[in-house]
């Protein structure tokens, strides 16, 4: 299961799975493009393993690898708890 994250400004769209079983947890970004439909990038945390990038800019991976690493914890947290919506009535 995938929960919703964040959705930033240009439309890209950061969600994350819950806890696997083995203690990781997969961060999915995906922006829509005109060209080439969508443009998306995987991340395992708590490796910062970066897998399937496709069309992003290296400028462009810069900042969602910031927004990643700077909100990791949360995205641990949340995938532990149901997403977002679930461990905000905690």
């Amino acid at each position: 299961m995938m929960y919703p994250f964040m959705t930033l400004n240009d439309e890209t769209e950061i969600v994350h799975s819950e806890m696997l079983k083995d203690g990781k947890v997969k961060v999915y970004i995906e922006k829509p493009d005109e060209k080439d439909c969508f443009h998306h990038a995987a991340c395992y945390l708590p490796d910062y393993n970066w897998t399937e990038v496709t069309g992003f800019t290296e400028e462009e991976m810069k900042k969602y690898k910031e927004i990643v690493e700077s909100t990791a914890h949360l995205i641990m947290e949340f995938s532990q708890h149901g997403g977002f919506e679930n461990a905000s009535s905690l």
